[in-house]
Protein backbone atom coordinates (compact mmCIF):
# COMPACT_ATOMS: atom_id res chain seq x y z
CA UNK A 1 0.00 0.00 0.00
CA UNK A 2 1.29 3.33 -0.94
CA UNK A 3 1.78 5.20 1.86
CA UNK A 4 -0.33 8.48 2.48
CA UNK A 5 -0.86 10.37 -1.16
CA UNK A 6 -2.02 13.48 -0.10
CA UNK A 7 0.65 15.13 1.60
CA UNK A 8 3.52 17.16 -0.90
CA UNK A 9 6.65 15.49 -0.99
CA UNK A 10 9.60 18.35 -1.88
CA UNK A 11 13.03 18.10 -1.69
CA UNK A 12 13.27 21.96 -0.70
CA UNK A 13 9.79 22.57 0.93
CA UNK A 14 9.00 25.76 2.51
CA UNK A 15 8.97 26.61 5.50
CA UNK A 16 5.33 24.84 6.83
CA UNK A 17 6.52 21.85 4.41
CA UNK A 18 7.79 18.78 6.79
CA UNK A 19 11.62 18.65 5.90
CA UNK A 20 12.39 15.26 5.06
CA UNK A 21 15.66 13.05 5.91
CA UNK A 22 17.30 11.56 2.90
CA UNK A 23 16.08 7.78 3.95
CA UNK A 24 12.80 9.25 4.94
CA UNK A 25 12.37 10.89 1.11
CA UNK A 26 13.84 7.77 -0.65
CA UNK A 27 11.79 5.38 1.11
CA UNK A 28 8.61 7.39 -0.01
CA UNK A 29 9.17 7.72 -3.82
CA UNK A 30 10.17 4.75 -3.80
CA UNK A 31 6.79 3.44 -1.48
CA UNK A 32 8.77 1.01 0.91
CA UNK A 33 7.89 1.44 4.49
CA UNK A 34 8.06 4.27 7.14
CA UNK A 35 7.19 4.72 10.65
CA UNK A 36 7.00 7.80 12.17
CA UNK A 37 8.33 8.19 15.76
CA UNK A 38 8.04 10.82 18.27
CA UNK A 39 10.07 12.85 19.98
CA UNK A 40 8.69 13.91 23.26
CA UNK A 41 9.97 11.10 24.99
CA UNK A 42 13.22 11.39 24.26
CA UNK A 43 13.80 15.04 24.83
CA UNK A 44 11.13 15.16 28.15
CA UNK A 45 10.12 11.60 28.82
CA UNK A 46 13.65 10.41 29.57
CA UNK A 47 16.44 11.04 31.70
CA UNK A 48 19.55 12.17 30.17
CA UNK A 49 21.96 10.24 28.36
CA UNK A 50 19.66 7.48 28.56
CA UNK A 51 17.11 9.10 26.31
CA UNK A 52 19.41 9.07 23.48
CA UNK A 53 20.10 5.27 23.86
CA UNK A 54 16.25 4.88 23.96
CA UNK A 55 16.21 7.07 20.56
CA UNK A 56 18.89 5.10 18.56
CA UNK A 57 16.95 1.65 20.20
CA UNK A 58 14.15 2.59 18.68
CA UNK A 59 15.04 3.14 15.09
CA UNK A 60 16.84 0.30 15.01
CA UNK A 61 13.81 -1.64 16.29
CA UNK A 62 11.70 -0.27 12.85
CA UNK A 63 14.76 -0.93 10.77
CA UNK A 64 14.87 -4.49 11.93
CA UNK A 65 11.62 -5.28 11.67
CA UNK A 66 11.87 -4.21 7.42
CA UNK A 67 10.46 -0.22 8.16
CA UNK A 68 12.67 3.03 7.83
CA UNK A 69 12.02 5.05 10.92
CA UNK A 70 11.05 8.32 10.83
CA UNK A 71 11.57 10.22 14.12
CA UNK A 72 9.91 13.73 13.74
CA UNK A 73 10.80 17.26 15.49
CA UNK A 74 10.77 20.78 14.79
CA UNK A 75 14.42 22.59 14.75
CA UNK A 76 15.33 25.89 14.27
CA UNK A 77 11.62 26.60 12.93
CA UNK A 78 11.70 23.93 10.63
CA UNK A 79 9.55 20.93 10.90
CA UNK A 80 11.76 17.46 10.46
CA UNK A 81 10.24 14.16 9.62
CA UNK A 82 13.42 11.93 10.21
CA UNK A 83 16.45 13.18 11.96
CA UNK A 84 19.84 12.43 11.19
CA UNK A 85 22.39 11.51 14.12
CA UNK A 86 23.66 15.10 15.00
CA UNK A 87 19.55 15.83 14.47
CA UNK A 88 18.62 12.92 17.30
CA UNK A 89 21.41 14.28 19.47
CA UNK A 90 20.72 17.52 19.51
CA UNK A 91 16.98 16.46 20.55
CA UNK A 92 17.98 14.52 23.35
CA UNK A 93 20.30 16.68 24.30
CA UNK A 94 19.27 20.14 24.48
CA UNK A 95 17.51 21.27 27.56
CA UNK A 96 15.94 24.65 25.95
CA UNK A 97 14.06 22.00 23.26
CA UNK A 98 10.46 22.36 23.91
CA UNK A 99 7.49 20.37 23.97
CA UNK A 100 5.05 21.20 20.83
CA UNK A 101 1.58 19.94 20.55
CA UNK A 102 -0.08 21.01 17.20
CA UNK A 103 -1.63 24.29 18.16
CA UNK A 104 2.38 25.22 19.18
CA UNK A 105 3.45 24.49 15.56
CA UNK A 106 2.71 27.43 13.77
CA UNK A 107 4.25 29.79 16.26
CA UNK A 108 7.39 27.50 16.85
CA UNK A 109 8.14 27.47 13.04
CA UNK A 110 7.25 31.12 12.54
CA UNK A 111 9.66 31.77 15.61
CA UNK A 112 12.20 29.57 14.57
CA UNK A 113 11.93 27.72 17.79
CA UNK A 114 12.88 24.24 18.04
CA UNK A 115 10.85 21.24 20.00
CA UNK A 116 9.88 17.71 20.44
CA UNK A 117 6.96 17.00 19.04
CA UNK A 118 3.70 14.92 21.32
CA UNK A 119 1.28 12.87 19.75
CA UNK A 120 -0.69 15.30 17.95
CA UNK A 121 1.93 17.05 16.49
CA UNK A 122 3.86 14.00 15.33
CA UNK A 123 0.64 12.91 14.06
CA UNK A 124 -0.34 15.84 11.98
CA UNK A 125 3.44 16.19 10.65
CA UNK A 126 3.64 12.45 9.92
CA UNK A 127 0.31 12.46 7.51
CA UNK A 128 1.36 15.72 5.89
CA UNK A 129 4.62 14.44 5.06
CA UNK A 130 2.76 11.25 3.47
CA UNK A 131 3.51 8.72 6.18
CA UNK A 132 0.47 5.81 6.84
CA UNK A 133 1.95 4.93 10.25
CA UNK A 134 3.30 6.44 13.15
CA UNK A 135 4.48 4.23 16.74
CA UNK A 136 3.88 6.03 20.16
CA UNK A 137 3.62 4.58 23.93
CA UNK A 138 0.37 6.07 24.96
CA UNK A 139 -2.62 8.66 23.37
CA UNK A 140 -3.63 11.52 25.72
CA UNK A 141 -7.35 11.30 26.78
CA UNK A 142 -10.27 12.45 29.33
CA UNK A 143 -8.80 13.35 32.02
CA UNK A 144 -10.25 12.33 35.53
CA UNK A 145 -13.23 15.05 36.93
CA UNK A 146 -13.53 16.43 33.28
CA UNK A 147 -17.14 17.44 34.34
CA UNK A 148 -15.37 20.27 36.25
CA UNK A 149 -11.60 20.47 35.40
CA UNK A 150 -13.11 20.19 31.04
CA UNK A 151 -9.44 18.81 30.65
CA UNK A 152 -9.15 17.03 27.42
CA UNK A 153 -6.05 16.51 25.52
CA UNK A 154 -5.36 18.17 22.38
CA UNK A 155 -4.73 14.46 20.94
CA UNK A 156 -8.10 13.27 20.71
CA UNK A 157 -9.78 16.02 17.96
CA UNK A 158 -6.39 16.27 15.98
CA UNK A 159 -6.58 12.50 15.35
CA UNK A 160 -10.40 12.66 14.81
CA UNK A 161 -9.81 14.80 11.38
CA UNK A 162 -6.01 12.82 10.27
CA UNK A 163 -6.02 9.79 8.18
CA UNK A 164 -3.01 7.73 10.17
CA UNK A 165 -2.60 4.80 11.83
CA UNK A 166 -1.15 4.74 15.26
CA UNK A 167 -0.12 1.96 17.49
CA UNK A 168 0.29 2.78 21.34
CA UNK A 169 -0.70 0.87 24.49
CA UNK A 170 -3.97 2.29 24.83
CA UNK A 171 -4.53 5.50 27.11
CA UNK A 172 -2.19 7.01 29.93
CA UNK A 173 -4.03 4.90 33.36
CA UNK A 174 -3.73 8.26 34.92
CA UNK A 175 -6.71 9.24 32.42
CA UNK A 176 -10.68 8.62 32.26
CA UNK A 177 -10.51 5.34 30.01
CA UNK A 178 -13.84 4.74 29.79
CA UNK A 179 -14.70 8.57 29.17
CA UNK A 180 -12.00 8.55 26.69
CA UNK A 181 -13.33 5.26 24.68
CA UNK A 182 -16.37 7.47 24.72
CA UNK A 183 -14.71 10.29 23.01
CA UNK A 184 -13.19 8.23 20.50
CA UNK A 185 -16.35 6.34 19.77
CA UNK A 186 -18.30 10.46 19.36
CA UNK A 187 -14.97 11.54 17.20
CA UNK A 188 -15.41 8.47 14.71
CA UNK A 189 -12.16 7.41 15.61
CA UNK A 190 -12.09 3.32 15.26
CA UNK A 191 -10.31 1.27 17.55
CA UNK A 192 -8.81 -1.97 16.93
CA UNK A 193 -7.62 -4.59 20.08
CA UNK A 194 -4.71 -6.01 18.96
CA UNK A 195 -4.02 -9.67 19.76
CA UNK A 196 -6.85 -8.58 22.79
CA UNK A 197 -10.65 -7.77 23.30
CA UNK A 198 -9.48 -5.37 26.09
CA UNK A 199 -8.03 -1.76 25.84
CA UNK A 200 -4.64 -1.53 27.45
CA UNK A 201 -3.88 0.45 30.04
CA UNK A 202 -0.81 1.71 29.57
CA UNK A 203 1.71 0.17 32.18
CA UNK A 204 -0.81 -2.48 32.36
CA UNK A 205 -2.02 -4.93 30.14
CA UNK A 206 -5.49 -4.25 30.17
CA UNK A 207 -7.71 -1.67 31.56
CA UNK A 208 -10.60 -4.16 32.15
CA UNK A 209 -12.39 -1.75 29.32
CA UNK A 210 -13.79 -3.91 26.00
CA UNK A 211 -13.07 -3.06 22.66
CA UNK A 212 -15.31 -3.47 19.87
CA UNK A 213 -13.02 -4.69 17.06
CA UNK A 214 -9.86 -7.45 17.56
CA UNK A 215 -7.27 -7.92 15.27
CA UNK A 216 -4.60 -10.79 15.27
CA UNK A 217 -1.66 -9.65 12.63
CA UNK A 218 -0.26 -7.23 11.02
CA UNK A 219 -1.98 -7.65 8.08
CA UNK A 220 -5.48 -7.73 9.17
CA UNK A 221 -4.74 -3.87 10.33
CA UNK A 222 -3.76 -3.31 6.73
CA UNK A 223 -7.04 -5.00 5.26
CA UNK A 224 -8.89 -2.30 8.02
CA UNK A 225 -6.40 0.66 6.42
CA UNK A 226 -7.35 -0.30 2.67
CA UNK A 227 -10.78 -0.78 3.51
CA UNK A 228 -11.00 2.28 5.22
CA UNK A 229 -9.15 4.03 2.00
CA UNK A 230 -11.67 2.61 -0.26
CA UNK A 231 -14.51 3.56 1.98
CA UNK A 232 -13.09 7.58 1.61
CA UNK A 233 -15.23 9.63 3.50
CA UNK A 234 -13.81 12.41 6.37
CA UNK A 235 -10.23 11.46 7.36
CA UNK A 236 -9.83 9.96 10.66
CA UNK A 237 -7.24 8.25 12.51
CA UNK A 238 -7.09 4.16 13.31
CA UNK A 239 -5.93 3.29 16.45
CA UNK A 240 -4.43 0.11 17.44
CA UNK A 241 -4.54 -0.84 20.83
CA UNK A 242 -1.58 -2.81 21.70
CA UNK A 243 -0.85 -4.05 25.22
CA UNK A 244 2.18 -4.39 27.03
CA UNK A 245 3.37 -8.27 27.83
CA UNK A 246 1.70 -9.11 30.67
CA UNK A 247 5.32 -10.27 32.51
CA UNK A 248 6.83 -6.67 31.73
CA UNK A 249 3.41 -4.54 32.67
CA UNK A 250 3.52 -3.08 36.04
CA UNK A 251 2.45 -4.58 38.66
CA UNK A 252 -1.54 -3.91 38.69
CA UNK A 253 -1.76 -3.91 42.52
CA UNK A 254 0.80 -1.52 42.92
CA UNK A 255 -0.61 0.30 39.89
CA UNK A 256 -3.94 1.09 41.49
CA UNK A 257 -2.34 2.11 44.80
CA UNK A 258 0.87 4.43 43.62
CA UNK A 259 -2.19 5.68 41.39
CA UNK A 260 -4.45 6.02 44.21
CA UNK A 261 -1.59 8.33 46.38
CA UNK A 262 -0.48 10.43 43.39
CA UNK A 263 -4.77 11.35 42.67
CA UNK A 264 -4.82 12.51 46.21
CA UNK A 265 -1.34 14.50 46.06
CA UNK A 266 -2.32 16.23 43.07
CA UNK A 267 -5.75 17.54 45.00
CA UNK A 268 -4.16 18.13 47.87
CA UNK A 269 -1.32 20.22 46.08
CA UNK A 270 -3.83 21.74 44.04
CA UNK A 271 -2.00 20.65 40.86
CA UNK A 272 -4.47 21.93 37.58
CA UNK A 273 -4.21 21.93 33.46
CA UNK A 274 -1.06 20.96 31.69
CA UNK A 275 0.72 20.60 34.89
CA UNK A 276 -1.27 17.45 35.90
CA UNK A 277 -0.19 14.73 33.72
CA UNK A 278 3.51 15.34 34.18
CA UNK A 279 3.01 15.16 37.90
CA UNK A 280 1.59 12.21 38.17
CA UNK A 281 3.56 10.79 35.51
CA UNK A 282 6.87 11.60 38.07
CA UNK A 283 4.75 10.29 41.51
CA UNK A 284 4.58 7.18 39.39
CA UNK A 285 8.09 6.61 38.27
CA UNK A 286 9.44 8.12 41.93
CA UNK A 287 7.07 5.73 43.60
CA UNK A 288 7.46 2.81 42.04
CA UNK A 289 11.02 3.15 42.10
CA UNK A 290 11.37 3.46 38.21
CA UNK A 291 9.00 0.35 37.56
CA UNK A 292 6.61 2.73 35.71
CA UNK A 293 9.31 3.68 32.98
CA UNK A 294 10.20 0.01 32.44
CA UNK A 295 6.92 -0.76 31.39
CA UNK A 296 6.18 2.53 29.28
CA UNK A 297 9.44 1.52 27.30
CA UNK A 298 8.30 -2.07 27.12
CA UNK A 299 5.22 -1.15 25.84
CA UNK A 300 6.98 1.76 23.39
CA UNK A 301 9.52 -0.93 21.85
CA UNK A 302 6.45 -3.38 21.09
CA UNK A 303 4.60 -0.41 19.60
CA UNK A 304 7.42 0.08 16.96
CA UNK A 305 8.17 -3.34 16.27
CA UNK A 306 4.52 -3.63 14.98
CA UNK A 307 3.86 -0.32 13.73
CA UNK A 308 7.14 -1.40 11.51
CA UNK A 309 5.21 -4.85 10.59
CA UNK A 310 2.16 -3.37 9.65
CA UNK A 311 3.87 -0.71 7.46
CA UNK A 312 5.31 -3.85 6.10
CA UNK A 313 2.60 -5.51 5.25
CA UNK A 314 0.61 -2.02 4.17
CA UNK A 315 3.51 -1.93 1.79
CA UNK A 316 2.83 -5.26 0.00
CA UNK A 317 6.01 -6.34 0.93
Amino acid sequence: MPQNPSAPLSQEPGRSTPVLSEEVREALEEQRPVVALESTIIAHGLPRPRNLDVARELEELARKAGAVPATVAVLDGRAHVGLDGAQLERVAGDPDVRKLGHRDLAPALALGASGATTVSATAFLAARAGLSVFATGGLGGVHREWTQTQDESADLRLLARTGITVVCAGVKSILDVPATLQRLETLGVAVLGYGTEYFPGFYLSSSGERVDWTVRTPEDVAQVMRAGEQLGGPPAALIVANPVPEDEQLDPAVHDRVLAGALDACRRRGVTGQAVTPFLLEYLMRETGGASLEANLAAVRGNVRLAARIAVAAAGR
